[in-house]
């Protein structure tokens, strides 16, 4: 792929991870629900698509999973227990809260693996990928919330008081370094693969 344009390989390939991470978010293989937050895999797919076809395609299926992590505030295809609260209070916010992160981080992740691969090869580049991804959309997300919704009431019970950061930090815990180590191991296998079917013709 050169530039921004889409070959018909590249929109095989993008329909194919639109695919899985459409299976992945309407099926229990995206999500591992533990109390108001859930291990999420789906920026595995995410970090494949910003690694195999730059950052627009990073974007188009971070987008996706913003959409699909929204649907969930509606109880469509699962059910997310924080995501049902903050749509009660605000369902435009909500919306933003749930969509914007996972779209920068698709977008942010595909322009790191174009300068991490100039300076370190594609191999190295795939698993940053894939550990940035995930890191992305925690980071992104928990400011997201923290600056849309930390003044309600909901926000400040469960802040309790805390820094702010602190506060990020022992929240998110074990989900984020789950998520962390499974999208760096899964982006960087894959990405080996695909740095010979897709990544040599881009």
């Amino acid at each position: 792929m050169k530039h921004h344009s889409f070959g018909t390989r590249e929109m095989v390939t993008l329909a194919m991870l639109c695919a899985i991470l459409l299976i992945m978010s309407f099926t229990p293989l995206g999500y591992l629900n533990i109390g108001p937050l859930a291990i999420s895999l789906n920026m595995i797919p995410v970090g494949i698509g910003a690694m195999a076809l730059g950052p627009v395609g990073g974007m188009v299926l971070g987008g996706m999973f913003g959409i699909t992590s929204f649907l969930q505030c509606m109880g469509i295809g699962g059910t997310s227990a924080m995501g049902v609260i903050l749509f009660e209070i605000n369902p435009f916010l909500a919306f933003v809260q749930r969509f914007v992160p996972r779209l920068l981080a698709g977008l942010v992740s595909g322009y790191l693996y174009i300068v991490i691969k100039k300076l370190l090869g594609s191999t190295t580049a795939g698993f940053v990928t894939g550990f940035c991804a995930a890191l992305l959309n925690t980071v992104l997300f928990m400011l997201a919330l923290v600056l849309l919704f930390g003044n309600t009431e909901y926000m400040q019970d469960l802040i309790g008081g805390k820094n702010v950061i602190l506060f990020i930090c022992g929240f998110v815990g074990i989900n984020a370094v789950v998520e962390m180590i499974a999208a760096t191991a899964a982006v960087g296998v894959i990405g080996r693969v695909l740095n010979q079917v897709v990544l040599s013709r881009r």
